[in-house]
């Protein structure tokens, strides 16, 4: 009788731990940057507000210090997925790939108990066969008439399914919807990776919102317009100012290889004056109508994302998991929305390097919770993990801070530092490779300004900013004698940083002897940048001249 009694409170305690269990719905968007998000406050928050994700803040949490550790797809998605940095991942640039058998968070959450799903853009090459469900898009995917990658009898990436007529953020909303009608097996919580292809640029919103922002002057950053003597350093402005033009592609003219004043008034002519002729506006007057019509293309994804973020949560509200449901919102990185007249994202500026982050379960995390607490894309599996009560393997190096959200207390032992590393050299927006440090006050950027072999060599810089009296990182202070013990603190704790996440630079040999070249930075170190810096411009002209819009200079591409 005994026996049976405890049988029967082992079995109630079995059914109680996994109902305790919340389903868990992982949403990514692509380059959605957290000031277009109007939880964070930014400049757009008016003008476009975004109710639906913020909804997520009101009743759950949100993270103004959520990093990615290299600001580009396929990298941080192989991140979130592993649990690990880039390099120990594999996934150094945008023929990153994390293959079957090591898709740790899809094989964790199964052996938990979990049904796993992985649903729109997956852009690791790949198959997701690690899921017991997908369907995701051919690498970067279509806006329009999207194609889906399923499995079937063929081969990967052989057996498609198409979407006529239909935009790609829709599509996604509704496979995911079916999937919760009819794929998820009830009898088991569900993990599911919901991935939207928007706003990756080149922007192409849904037929039904051009007319959402039509004709309005979006507000722009300060950082636009005057970028300031002190912004940046030899590596992105040259010797003598001389590779501003080439070094980071604009939104204005700046860059002549490739700008959004060069690119959109083409793609999207109704964003622009009748008849436009470049020639006949000012330089400021075209800026403001390419930045115009990049954000106003931007929002308007971000507009259907939010829409149809509403279905989804209607459809649980329904259903009655919403609040059985962990649901997290992020983005792979963040954007340059016009700052510093740049676009695109791979800098390790704010505006690229910052993910938003927010998370409801009002089972376990009280609303409205703000954190400045410091997370990492590589810590998301581990703490999703944590709630589904799975293991974490020895392999993870993120941390769960699954506590944190409980408790709405930091760890005392919780990091103070995020590590990044953006590799593709000047492949694609002209980006000089680097690695920093970011603590919740401080930034220090190193552009050791080469590729994985060590060479096509931009001139090395270094840049620290005060994060806490220059938000908008506009005066590089690490020249400033009055900063040189700061420097060399941060400089210091970069060095141990690099140990500590295992970037010993054994991967490239030769693009680690450039780092530490130049690491002390002395009188002949700057020098040999300075010679650098000119013999970049003259091949960079040469290039132009020669019609090489599309230089190729990274291993792999």
């Amino acid at each position: 009788m005994q026996k049976l009694i405890l049988l029967a409170a082992m079995l109630t305690t079995s059914v109680v731990v996994a109902e305790d269990r919340p389903n868990i719905l992982f949403i990514m968007s692509d380059d959605h940057a957290a000031h277009a998000i109007s939880a964070y406050g930014g400049r757009l928050a008016e003008i476009a507000p975004t109710p639906n994700i913020d909804r997520l803040a009101k009743e759950g949490a949100l993270f103004t210090n959520a990093f990615c550790t290299n600001s580009i797809c396929s990298p941080s998605r192989a991140c979130v997925l592993t649990g690990q940095y880039n390099h120990v991942n594999g996934s150094f640039d945008l023929s990153g790939r994390v293959e079957a058998g090591d898709q740790m968070l899809a094989l964790q959450m199964k052996k938990a108990g979990y049904q796993t799903a992985m649903i729109g853009k997956w852009h690791l090459k790949a198959e997701p066969a690690d899921f017991d469900y997908y369907c995701v898009l051919p690498g970067q995917g279509k806006y329009h008439n999207p194609e889906f990658r399923v499995r079937g009898e063929k081969p990967w990436g052989k057996n498609l399914i198409k979407f006529e007529n239909q935009h790609v953020t829709d599509a996604i909303t509704d496979l995911t919807l079916d999937w919760l009608k009819e794929g998820w097996d009830q009898d088991q919580p569900f993990f599911l990776m919901h991935h939207y292809k928007a706003p990756h640029d080149y922007f192409d919103n849904a037929p039904r919102y051009e007319t959402y922002l039509a004709g309005m002057d979006i507000p722009t950053p300060e950082t636009l317009w005057n970028w300031g003597p002190k912004f940046g350093s030899i590596a992105t402005r040259g010797a003598d100012d001389e590779l501003i033009p080439h070094i980071g592609t604009s939104i204005g003219s700046r860059n002549p290889r490739r700008s959004y004043l060069r690119d959109l008034p083409e793609l999207y002519p109704d964003e622009f004056p009748p008849n436009y002729d470049p020639a006949d506006y000012s330089d400021e007057e075209n800026t403001r109508l390419a930045y115009n019509a990049y954000l106003r293309k931007f929002l308007r994804c971000v507009k259907g994302i939010d829409d149809n973020l509403g279905r989804l949560f209607g459809y649980l509200e329904d259903a009655g998991e919403l609040d059985n449901t962990l649901i997290i919102y992020t983005a792979d990185q963040g954007f340059m929305l016009g700052e510093h007249d740049y676009q695109d994202k791979r800098w390790m500026y704010e505006e690229s390097q910052r993910m938003p982050f927010l998370v409801r379960y009002p089972k376990a995390i009280e609303a409205g919770q703000r954190f400045d607490t410091m997370i990492e894309n590589v810590d998301y599996g581990p703490t999703m993990l944590d709630f589904a009560g799975a293991e974490i393997p020895e392999s993870v190096q993120g941390r769960s801070f699954k506590w944190l959200l409980e408790s709405g207390m930091e760890p005392q032992d919780w990091k103070q530092e995020a590590y990044y590393r953006y590799w593709m050299h000047m492949a694609h927006h002209d980006n000089p490779a680097h690695l920093g440090i970011r603590t919740k006050t401080h930034k220090l950027i190193y552009y050791y300004g080469c590729n994985y072999d060590g060479g096509y060599r931009t001139p090395p810089g270094w840049e620290l900013y005060d994060l806490v009296n220059d938000p908008f990182e506009t005066q590089n202070l690490y020249a400033d004698p009055r900063h040189a013990e700061l420097a060399a603190e941060l400089k210091n704790r970069l060095a141990a940083l690099r140990i500590r996440v295992g970037d010993d630079g054994g991967h490239f040999p030769a693009c680690e002897a450039v780092v530490q070249e130049f690491w002390d930075y002395d009188e002949s170190d700057r020098a040999k940048a300075r010679e650098i810096s000119r013999d970049y411009l003259q091949r960079r002209l040469s290039e132009l001249d020669s019609g090489k819009r599309n230089v190729r200079t990274w291993a792999g591409e």
